[in-house]
């Protein structure tokens, strides 16, 4: 009898027989048990400015440490890190580091929090789930960069762990999670609403690919859902779009898309919304959106000028969204 397990981390449900691995290429059947590849492997880790990620209303300022182990439970043709997203786990050679050791680093090298990124934390679950862990027990933050497609219980375990996100919501219908990634739209709307019912700071971010998800009624049709069903201060990062991977065929996000989709979003009544990827100064400063004063200027990942008193405006005193410090 072949002894099958079904894998319920994500909405791809695979059914595995021994020995093989889920389309995330980190979980396999391993004698009738689930086992992930890449648990205390990860294949990058960098020291980063917090507005890389981007998160650009979460401890301004401050580095964190970042890392990912291969693999991804999407396949977007146009993933900027292909190389290990899409990797094996043997294709890249790694060497352990226990959760703890993960944790130290980032003490040693004083960084208040830990983002997982760069791939897809969520298809390394078990190793961001301890990591998480023993940061939280130790006072450091965690930070997840993430796709999120995952499915609702695993990520209710995860959650209370998690102090900031950064979800992308790559495209507002199904038809172009389908074709572009892999994927589903309705998961990742729904890890959305978990987040913020869940009280994390909470930021999204847009790739804007030219042709596929760059009309006026994408921009429109995402800034309202989310002002809807997250508010209006969720902070929505247009991020522009580089040929990569199996999308070479397509330009760079011109500048004059990104302008009019931030328009549309304010339009549609979000306070903060940026561009990223490509340097305009107006779109990386975070505004009031009472008094209008500028309040965090950022240049490229650095910040600036940042005028907050413990998340306020010095002038009117409307309290900003976000963790300050």
């Amino acid at each position: 009898m072949v002894n099958l397990i079904q894998c319920e981390l994500c909405p791809r449900y695979c059914i595995l027989a021994p020995g093989q691995k889920g389309e995330c290429r980190i979980r396999v059947n391993v004698d009738g048990k689930l086992t992930a590849l890449t648990y205390g492997h990860p294949c990058s880790i960098h020291i980063d400015p917090m507005e890389k990620k981007p998160l650009y209303h979460f401890l301004p300022g401050t580095p964190i440490l970042s890392l990912a182990t291969v693999g991804c439970n999407l396949h977007c043709k146009n993933c900027q890190n292909w190389e290990i997203s899409q990797a094996e786990p043997t294709d890249i050679e790694t060497e352990y580091i226990s959760p703890q050791d993960i944790v130290n680093l980032a003490i040693k090298y004083k960084c208040p929090s830990i983002a997982y990124t760069y791939t897809e934390p969520l298809a390394y679950y078990e190793y961001t789930y301890d990591c998480c862990k023993y940061a939280f027990e130790v006072g450091v933050k965690n930070v997840l960069v993430t796709a999120g497609f995952i499915n609702e219980e695993p990520y209710k375990l995860l959650i209370p762990l998690i102090h900031a996100t950064n979800i992308d919501l790559k495209g507002f219908s199904e038809k172009f999670y389908q074709e572009v990634c892999d994927g589903s739209l309705k998961p990742i709307l729904r890890t959305l609403e978990l987040t913020k019912q869940a009280g994390k700071e909470l930021e999204v971010t847009n790739l804007v690919i030219p042709t596929l998800n760059d009309s006026d009624e994408d921009f429109r049709q995402l800034s309202k859902w989310i002002a809807s069903n997250l508010g209006a201060d969720t902070p929505l990062h247009f991020s522009q779009f580089y040929p990569r991977y199996k999308m070479t065929n397509l330009p760079p996000t011109p500048l004059e898309t990104l302008i009019r989709a931030r328009e549309i979003a304010i339009s549609e009544g979000l306070l903060y919304v940026y561009i990223g990827n490509i340097r305009h100064r107006e779109s990386s400063i975070t505004y009031c959106p009472k008094c209008k004063s500028e309040l965090v200027e950022r240049y490229g990942f650095n910040v600036i000028k940042n005028l907050l008193n413990k998340g306020k405006c010095p002038y009117c005193g409307t309290l900003i969204y976000g963790v300050w410090e």
